[in-house]
């Protein structure tokens, strides 16, 4: 009996381990999915979280390509076409300038040294010398009612369009019968910087002149205040000898007959100062050489 009692315990106790066994078994199976399951969880979510991250930095990059692109649209200042184009003809006294964009559409010009445009019609051996200043008659139509002589003349057009790039350019022109035009103007060199014209007195001086660096162009008006022309108390125009490169000039003193401007090339040019005396302007011009 007492051995029957003892086998019976010992089954007892095998089944009681299986069970112990089996149940710890399926415990570290589950906790193990479990754990697999929180381990897939977080790196999905650190997957999203990274994608997120990447995502934004995209969205970053692309935002600043376009902001830069959009800070820095002057890229019609670095075109090195003019997108716009000038035509002048003469007729009958009568010259007309007409100013298309590409898409012969008449471009909103801004006022530039107090006109809408600024006309400027130089002999082709640069002895003669005009500014003028045509009115708008709508459609980019400027006119003006102006006698020319019988001559073969070289036009610059003068505009700032908004926002389009502009280069002025030489446009041709004929007045009468044909006359050859000159391919090299001979011009000679100033010595002397002086000149007279209705008995005011105009002497120029210039800081160094070489290229790609500002110059000063300074105008001694012998002791008489000229009265203001075009918002200033002179303007300036220059030319190359071959009457093709047109240079900008800008007022560089509002009490003074200072003015700024800048060489790419070397060259003689020709310097036309306008100054207004006694309600008169006057042209006075000099030829300097840039080396």
């Amino acid at each position: 009996m007492k051995q029957k009692n003892m086998l019976t315990w010992a089954i007892s106790a095998i089944v009681y381990l299986g069970l112990v066994i089996g149940g710890y078994s399926i415990y570290a199976s589950l906790n193990s999915n479990n754990d697999h399951s929180d381990t897939h969880a977080a790196k999905t979510k650190g997957d999203e979280e990274k994608e997120s991250i990447i995502e934004q930095s995209h969205n970053d990059n692309h935002t600043s390509k376009k902001s830069d692109g959009k800070d820095g649209h002057s890229d019609h200042v670095a075109h090195s076409e003019s997108e716009v184009v000038t035509n002048v003809k003469y007729e009958k006294g009568i010259i007309t300038i007409d100013v298309k964009d590409k898409n012969q559409n008449s471009p909103n010009l801004e006022i530039s040294h107090e006109k809408i445009m600024h006309l400027i019609i130089v002999s082709a051996d640069l002895e003669d010398f005009y500014h003028l200043h045509p009115e708008e008659k709508g459609n980019g139509v400027y006119t003006l009612k102006f006698d020319l002589p019988e001559n073969s003349y070289k036009a610059f057009v003068d505009i700032k369009p908004k926002n389009l790039a502009y280069q002025v350019s030489p446009v041709g022109l004929q007045v009468g019968k044909s006359h050859s035009e000159h391919k090299e103007n001979p011009l000679k060199v100033d010595t002397n910087l002086t000149k007279t014209i209705n008995q005011k007195t105009v002497e120029l001086t210039t800081t160094e002149l070489g290229i790609n660096k500002a110059v000063t162009l300074s105008f001694d008006t012998k002791g008489i205040t000229p009265k203001p022309y075009l918002g200033a108390l002179g303007h300036v125009v220059i030319l190359d000898d071959k009457g093709e490169n047109f240079v900008h000039v800008h007022p560089a003193s509002e009490e003074k007959t200072l003015f700024e401007t800048k060489f790419d090339k070397p060259g003689i040019y020709k310097v036309w100062g306008e100054f207004k005396f006694d309600g008169k302007v006057n042209s006075y011009p000099f030829v300097i050489e840039v080396k």
